[in-house]
């Protein structure tokens, strides 16, 4: 098992603007966007990029 990051924001902007700063100081690549499906706030998930998938593989992300 790797490594992966969580981020939190109470909103959907303040959660894109926490994984967009996660992303661009620790080289890493979102898996998840920004969802507030649990109900807690809103939730995002990155991966190192060495562990990102290949393109077409794994799960796609719009942002």
């Amino acid at each position: 098992m790797g490594v992966s990051y969580m981020v939190r924001g109470a909103t959907r902007s303040e959660c894109q603007r926490a994984l967009d700063e996660l992303c661009r100081l620790l080289g890493a690549v979102v898996t998840t966007g920004p969802s507030d499906a649990l109900g807690r706030g809103w939730v995002a998930r990155a991966v190192p990029m060495t562990q990102a998938p290949a393109v077409g593989e794994g799960l796609s992300v719009e942002r």
